[in-house]
């Protein structure tokens, strides 16, 4: 995998805002997917959204998760943590394609300002040429952020150009049947990330 420098600036990644989403045991017997969650989920998540992919096309939730899909919400201009999150991602689907489970990684924008279609093509084309990059207007990023409950801020008031956005870094593991599935934390590894999501491809 390839990452260009985005060390452009510093980043503050924030959890506030996802306290609908603390681990609360293993789920309940009834569950399918019982034995491959990290925890039972508090809450709804996920949700319609349309968004405007890296070609400039205008998108819906449909469109994009027609299969088993990893939701990363970040922006391009952020130094470290987007980049080396995304990459995990993109390693993650790279060893479920070794295992013949074909899973799309997204990466969603939360800095509609700079972050154009261009933007997030460049982006995505030096993490993985399988990875997904959505933008959009502010109404329709605060839209898709507020469906994952994502919290997101940029300090845009204190820097025109290299200003920071704050934002949790959660990843979404969606499927087009039955919607969110689970998320991971950072520091969840690509193996393990695979080895989970594997486990709710095999139980669908």
């Amino acid at each position: 995998m390839k990452v260009a420098n985005y060390a452009i600036g510093a980043v503050a990644v924030a959890a506030v805002g996802i306290g609908a989403m603390f681990l609360a045991g293993r789920g309940d017997s009834d569950d399918p997917f019982a034995r491959c969650r990290g925890g039972a989920v508090a809450g709804s998540i996920g949700g319609p959204f349309t968004l405007v992919s890296e070609t400039g096309a205008t998108v819906t939730d449909k469109d994009v998760i027609n299969g088993p899909t990893l939701i990363y919400f970040g922006y391009t201009f952020c130094p470290d943590i987007c980049p080396l999150d995304s990459v995990r991602n993109a390693d993650a689907s790279e060893i479920l394609a070794q295992r013949g489970h074909d899973v799309t990684p997204v990466f969603i924008s939360v800095d509609p300002k700079r972050d154009t279609p261009e933007a997030m093509d460049d982006f995505t084309a030096n993490i993985d040429d399988r990875m997904l990059g959505l933008t959009g207007s502010p109404e329709q990023i605060k839209a898709a952020a507020a469906a994952y409950k994502v919290y997101y801020r940029a300090h845009d008031d204190e820097d025109d150009e290299f200003y920071t956005v704050d934002h949790s870094a959660f990843t979404y593991l969606v499927l087009p049947e039955t919607g969110f599935a689970d998320f991971f934390g950072r520091e969840v590894t690509a193996e393990e990330m695979a080895d989970r999501v594997a486990c709710f491809l095999d139980a669908a």
